[in-house]
């Protein structure tokens, strides 16, 4: 019962990702937007495909449980301008509602970004009241590493109605 329970919260999860990860594209224009200061610019933009595997992970706090609270383990290879692979934590929750849900999660990414080698971390928070999404996904400042020191930006993440994922990755670097 335990796991029937666990896996009908995780497919839930993972309908709600699709969702929010799916901006229309004045969200999308909107979330870039609000991650760079005003009077600011980001001087490069990437993208491409990237997959990703969401891990299920064992309920460790019984409040966050009962509240329906789901946790989630992110394994994500990307391609393109931005050839990576990251690790992280995603919790996530479902309301009563049709389609309201929000996310929140945190990555490491470690690879190369149009050809400079380093690691850097994301920052997800989004949500989806009654089918419109607000996604907000921004370089954790000060996170860059190596030649990607000094790192900042956001980026934007869909998942076409075949289940392809894309990255759209504004950024800046010194």
């Amino acid at each position: 019962m335990i796991m029937s329970g666990r896996a009908t919260l995780t497919a839930v999860i993972v309908g709600v990702l699709a969702g929010l990860a799916t901006p229309t594209p004045a969200h999308a224009h909107a979330s870039t937007e609000e991650s760079v200061p005003r009077g600011a610019s980001m001087k490069h933009h990437a993208t491409g495909p990237f997959d990703v595997q969401l891990i299920p992970q064992k309920a460790d706090n019984p409040y966050a449980e009962g509240a329906g609270i789901g946790r989630l383990a992110l394994d994500k290879r990307f391609h393109g301008a931005l050839e990576a692979t990251s690790q992280g934590e995603m919790i996530a929750f479902r309301t009563s509602i049709a389609d309201s849900a929000g996310y929140v999660a945190l990555e490491r990414v470690t690879g190369t970004l149009d050809g400079r080698a380093g690691s850097f971390v994301l920052q997800h928070s989004s949500t989806m009241h009654r089918g419109i999404a607000a996604q907000s996904i921004t370089v954790v400042p000060d996170s860059g590493t190596e030649a990607l020191t000094g790192l900042s930006g956001s980026m934007t993440i869909t998942i076409a109605a075949g289940g392809a994922h894309t990255y759209a990755f504004d950024y800046d670097l010194p």
